[in-house]
């Protein structure tokens, strides 16, 4: 039996506030939203690449649109990715210690990759 006489509403109190989650959830619809014109683009121009030699891809990198376009496929689809897995850690682990080291590890793994990708692309792109 339950001896606690707060109401519903009083015991929730503290334990999160449903305007970040829904931040949350709506920065996931828009990233989706956001990556479907950037995956087909992606595609089409690893199809219209795909017999093309080194400086070819290079030169293609090199171009601003194809530079931008790049650099916002990789960093939105990490950051969707980044917001798909905390979901999942939020919900299945049950550690807190746990959930917050797996939460900070997958955001820090995130940023470095987005950080690796976009000087990578720039790199190639300005001919270093």
């Amino acid at each position: 039996m339950n001896s606690d006489l707060r109401s519903p509403l009083n015991r929730a109190r503290g334990l999160g506030s449903a305007k970040d989650g829904l931040h949350h959830w709506w920065a996931q619809r828009l990233t989706a939203l956001a990556l479907i014109p950037l995956v087909i683009w992606f595609a089409i121009s690893l199809v219209m690449m795909s017999g093309a030699d080194y400086g070819m891809v290079r030169a293609w990198i090199g171009s601003p649109v194809a530079m931008v376009l790049l650099i916002l496929t990789i960093v939105i689809g990490l950051h969707h990715g980044h917001l798909g897995l905390q979901v999942v850690i939020e919900d299945y682990v049950h550690n807190d210690g746990v959930k917050l080291a797996l939460i900070v590890a997958v955001r820090f793994v995130a940023v470095l990759f987005g950080l690796a990708a976009v000087v990578a692309i720039m790199r190639i792109g300005f001919g270093g």
